[in-house]
């Protein structure tokens, strides 16, 4: 019980009688100092200004109250909370694999798909695969690592340098761009007559930030 009521005191300050203390600090509605006053008379004024007394610095001495609306700041709160959560960023990884010996199609193919996914702020984990004899060439890999990382300069850069993990050989672009100002790009560029269906091509590959530094590797596209 005691655990519910201090939940709830941290979670929302005290208002009107729920306030047991014998003076406090009044605050005006406007921001004004009104200065150390009985609880009585803050709430004698809340009430004649059709306001709530709402504690705001419970801790001070004597704590410190406002005459607000306290209905409209939950609202404006609530509506600060959801913008916020709105433009709340997540790094999202998206995984690229190659063979060491692709095709030129191929590695254009996957090449494309890497620029996407920079352009849209994501970091790209490019991993390597070898198979058979070709573990004992680990120099392609790294050739193959490097080139991509050159043609795709401009979108990002490189954030883990290549490595070894046992059979793969696995690098880490980041974007050059703050994944914030790419989806406002993406923003201002679907409301800029865009022809329909422009980005169909990118859903497939969407997927679903998770809120972490980092999320989990999400495979695009198989070798």
């Amino acid at each position: 019980m005691n655990f519910q009521q201090r939940s709830t005191n941290i979670s929302e300050p005290r208002i009107n009688d729920r306030i047991r203390v014998p003076e406090v600090r009044l605050v005006g509605p406007n921001g004004e100092q009104v200065g150390i006053v009985r609880v009585e008379d803050a709430l004698r004024l809340a009430a004649e200004a059709d306001l709530d007394l709402v504690e705001v610095a419970p801790m001070a001495k004597p704590p410190v109250a406002k005459l607000m609306d306290f209905g409209k700041f939950k609202y404006e709160a609530a509506l600060k909370a959801r913008e916020a959560r709105k433009n709340q960023v997540n790094t999202v990884i998206k995984e690229i694999k190659l063979r060491p010996k692709i095709d030129p199609h191929d590695y254009g193919t996957k090449k494309g798909h890497v620029e996407r996914f920079l352009r849209g702020g994501d970091k790209v984990k490019v991993t390597i695969m070898f198979r058979g004899r070709e573990q004992s060439r680990p120099e392609l890999g790294f050739r193959l690592l490097q080139r991509l990382a050159e043609d795709v300069l401009e979108l990002g850069t490189v954030e883990s340098a290549p490595k070894q993990d046992g059979r793969n050989m696995i690098m880490v672009l980041a974007p050059t761009k703050k994944k914030s100002e790419a989806m406002a790009e993406q923003r201002r560029a679907r409301t800029s007559a865009a022809p329909a269906g422009a980005e169909a091509d990118a859903a497939p590959e969407a997927v679903e930030a998770t809120p972490v530094a980092e999320a989990p590797a999400v495979a695009a596209d198989q070798a």
